[in-house]
């Protein structure tokens, strides 16, 4: 008899919750313009999850939490981009000066007064970045994470956030 994935994945242990700390922050991971223009070559269409995102910022902000806001940005040619950069042509739009428009936060969720912005070249909000010691110096224990791309850069984040 062979098992489920959800039966194995709850054999292992991968099924357990943890409790929400008591000191959350909210971490929105690139949500420019790009994912929500049409015709640009990131665009995924993504409107009902920005007005979602606009909701979710919101509520932060009234409840006061500590808001970390990434975007993307490579130098001209995306020497500073890697591997990444090479492999994902689309992140074009991201060279400093190439595209403001779509580099631009999407409306209604461009970084307030206070709240920290963080300039990543890679998926991963963490890697390469202050955003450990910057959580770990507010005593975040809980990080919401909201961003569009869930299978690339929310994904590494959450991931790297472990």
């Amino acid at each position: 008899m062979s098992e489920s994935l959800q039966q194995n994945y709850a054999r292992g242990g991968f099924g357990k919750s943890l409790q929400f700390g008591r000191r959350p922050a909210l971490l929105v991971i690139d949500f420019v313009r790009a994912y929500l223009v049409p015709g640009s070559p990131l665009y995924a269409g993504v409107e009902q999850v920005h007005a979602d995102c606009v909701k979710l910022l919101g509520s932060a902000r009234a409840a006061g939490i500590p808001i970390v806001h990434t975007n993307v940005a490579f130098q001209p040619g995306g020497r500073d981009g890697g591997v990444f950069f090479r492999k994902v042509p689309a992140l074009a739009c991201f060279e400093r000066g190439a595209h403001p428009d779509l580099a631009a936060f999407g409306e209604g969720l461009e970084p307030a007064p206070g709240e920290t912005l963080i300039t990543k070249q890679y998926a991963s909000a963490f890697f390469g970045t202050n955003l450990s010691s910057t959580l770990t110096s507010l005593g975040v224990d809980t990080l919401l994470i909201a961003g569009v791309s869930t299978s690339g850069c929310v994904r590494a984040s959450a991931v790297d956030c472990c």
